[in-house]
């Protein structure tokens, strides 16, 4: 399952707020796996969309334990919910080959979400949040997305935030050539935006990170200069352009301080982007005289406007990414008895419903919130059931085991030869069309 939001979903401010910095990760991912209904989990939350990968014998209850975090964390309302999508076995298995070989990326094809895939995955690993699963659909989907981009050449030469970010400092300034460049912060985004600046003929480039030692470690790569913290602000005032990618959980640049650097450089322009998550800079600071400001948001329209798509590349693309995710589908459907886990829950769930059916007829009517008791106890009793099920599967070392002890279940439970996907649940399923994103539902 698939749970989150991205730069088609939610706008600017929406996905800052549900942006997990890369601080709090690990603390992230700990709190998840172990969260009810919750059995492996990653966090993919880049600028333009944070994602959360879970396998969950139990998707409603691993979705309302998602959404209870947001909710506490984030502060996530009812009414934001149309911003989040939600996808269930094949169509999240597609989803995320799609978004490792940049196909759902603003930039179609692009390269640098690979690495983003990964490092989310070795993140997970770390903390031991991913398991078999998990393991297995991120190391294909690594994989996958780096054969594709081989394969087709998609994204090879494709516009970038950083490119974007050349891009709108010339419409204000035309040449770049001799214009002071100021970077305020290392990430890798600031310095390909900086080297591509710096082609253009941006010089001299002063770098200030909160780590001297970062600070002068990528000035000596670019042959700039370092200055530390409270050097900043004069530098500003020297600058043309400023870079802006602190990593700080806070605005580093307020309307108040940028309206007085502006009146101490008597209004002479200065362009400010902040390609920072969360941002930089209160984006009221372009209300200021003298400031251009361009944020992310503004950087992706431009990338809108400018990005050309290599047709028959993603086409290409698109039918490798489509028949690889329906054959590891199967694949995984055959593996570590997940068809037995399933068409267990899914008998437990028919049971179930038609029970509390028939309690409710001969005993009620009930109160929402007793209507509401009584399904999620049920509800819970089913997750513990298959949950410990998937455990012990899961620990069989040999293949043969599981097979026999999947063949035990089967016939214990009077199930049927299962031809379910991966995980989704008869009370919870929609019908997905690929492309089309659901919103949540919570039951």
């Amino acid at each position: 399952m698939v749970i989150g939001l991205d730069h088609r979903t939610a706008p600017l401010a929406m996905r800052e707020r549900f942006f997990i910095a890369e601080s709090r990760r690990y603390e992230v991912l700990r709190h998840l796996s172990s969260a009810e209904g919750i059995e492996e989990v990653a966090v993919l939350s880049i600028p333009c969309r944070t994602e959360f990968l879970i396998w969950a014998s139990e998707p409603t209850l691993a979705a309302n334990s998602l959404l209870h975090f947001l909710g506490t964390e984030h502060g996530l309302k009812l009414t934001e919910w149309e911003h989040f999508f939600r996808l269930l076995d094949d169509v999240a298995l597609t989803h995320v080959f799609r978004v490792a070989a940049g196909l759902e990326s603003l930039v179609v094809g692009e390269r640098a979400i690979v690495s983003q895939v990964r490092d989310a995955w070795e993140k997970a690993r770390t903390v031991g949040a991913c398991g078999p699963y998990l393991n297995a659909v991120l190391g294909k989907a690594v994989e996958l997305a780096e054969i594709v981009h081989s394969q087709t050449g998609l994204g090879k030469d494709g516009v970038s935030f950083s490119s974007a970010a050349v891009q709108s400092a010339q419409q204000v300034f035309g040449s770049l050539e001799g214009r002071k460049l100021l970077l305020l912060g290392t990430s890798k985004t600031a310095e390909a935006s900086a080297r591509l600046m710096m082609e253009e003929g941006a010089s001299p480039v002063v770098v200030i990170d909160q780590s001297p030692q970062r600070a002068r470690e990528l000035a000596e790569s670019l042959g700039a200069s370092a200055a530390t913290l409270a050097e900043r602000w004069q530098s500003m005032l020297q600058a043309d352009i400023v870079i802006s990618a602190t990593g700080c959980p806070h605005v580093v640049l307020t309307r108040e301080e940028a309206e007085r650097i502006a009146v101490e450089r008597n209004r002479v322009a200065l362009v400010i982007l902040d390609i920072a998550m969360p941002r930089d800079v209160d984006p009221e600071v372009r209300r200021v005289d003298g400031i251009l400001l361009y944020d992310l948001e503004g950087l992706e329209r431009t990338i809108r406007n400018t990005a050309v798509v290599d047709v028959a590349a993603a086409e290409k693309a698109e039918k490798m990414v489509e028949a690889e995710a329906h054959a590891f589908g199967k694949k995984l459907q055959s593996q570590g008895g997940v068809p037995t886990i399933v068409a267990l829950r899914h008998s437990l769930e028919e049971l179930c419903r038609q029970e509390l059916d028939s309690f409710i007829e001969e005993r009620g009517p009930f109160t929402r919130e007793q209507d509401q008791s009584l399904h999620a106890i049920t509800a819970q009793v089913i997750q513990k059931i298959a949950s410990s099920l998937a455990r012990e599967l899961k620990e069989l070392p040999e293949k043969e085991e599981q097979e026999r002890m999947s063949a035990a279940v089967m016939r214990l439970f009077h199930l049927d030869s299962p031809n379910t996907a991966l995980a989704g649940t008869i009370l919870d399923r929609r019908k997905q069309e690929r492309g089309g994103k659901q919103a949540i539902a919570v039951h």
